[in-house]
């Protein structure tokens, strides 16, 4: 039988520093811990195997694409994560200060909702879908104009990287 952490260990490989880039491009940082990235990266490397997806692999995925987009990696709640924990959820993300290693991430609390609960949320959501307005303020950069809807600003624009200071509440 063919060990599958073996055979995707080179994939790992090829895929870490794309992952790093990409991250760093966006104005994100991986775990300064690089096997611990990478011991994440094969699991999400396993999920796609086994799902077709890279499901976040510190949860529980159904296996069911629609049901999951919440937790395909970079998942929903990695910004939140990071804002209030300075990780996400698996801790693949952490902010400039863990990546800079001044401190280390810590086991946060899962905000995923039960199932039962999104659920909910996707049947209220469609049905209010066109009444609705935004709940979230929506910022945009002064530099490049890239706008965003969540709490607070991004940290760095992941376009041109300007800083938390030089984004404005946008509408």
């Amino acid at each position: 039988m063919i060990d599958v952490k073996k055979a995707l260990a080179a994939e790992v490989e090829r895929v870490y520093p794309k992952i790093k880039k990409d991250a760093e491009a966006g104005g994100y940082h991986l775990n300064p811990d690089v096997q611990f990235a990478k011991d994440l990266i094969l699991g999400l490397l396993v999920n796609e195997k086994r799902y077709g997806y890279w499901a976040c692999p510190c949860r529980l995925a159904s296996g069911i694409k629609n049901e999951d987009l919440d937790i395909i990696c970079p998942c929903d709640y990695r910004d939140a994560d990071l804002a209030a924990h300075e990780a996400c959820y698996c801790a693949l993300y952490v902010s400039a200060r863990i990546g800079a290693g001044k401190e280390a991430a810590e086991a946060i609390p899962d905000r995923r909702p039960p199932k039962e609960d999104r659920d909910e949320m996707k049947t209220k959501a469609r049905t209010e879908r066109v009444r609705r307005l935004p709940t979230l303020p929506i910022w945009r950069c002064k530099v490049c104009g890239y706008l965003c809807a969540r709490e607070d600003p991004p940290d760095i624009c992941p376009i041109c990287k300007a800083g938390k200071d030089r984004f404005e509440v946008f509408a």
